[in-house]
């Protein structure tokens, strides 16, 4: 059985029939959309969206930046009184 990663609930139907109240009624607490008792998609907050966009992006960031310490194929020399 599939966990709901949420403490708010909502059918498919009861999303079309009035999403501003779903919405309205979470707050700034994610929403489950259940389809069959399954969830089948989450509504977050724009503001919860934009937070996990920020951590992936630094996560994605972190990992580029790890990837190219450890490459010492491109590494340069240089003195720094020359800079």
């Amino acid at each position: 059985m599939n966990s709901i990663l949420a403490n708010y609930s909502a059918s498919i139907s009861e999303l079309k029939k009035s999403p501003s109240s779903i919405i309205e009624d979470a707050g700034s607490e994610a929403v489950a959309i259940l389809n069959h008792n399954k969830a089948s998609a989450y509504l977050v907050p724009a503001q919860t969206y934009e937070k996990l966009m920020e951590i992936v992006d630094d996560y994605l960031l972190s990992k580029e930046i790890d990837k190219r310490l450890h490459d010492s194929s491109n590494l340069l020399e240089v003195n720094i009184d020359e800079l």
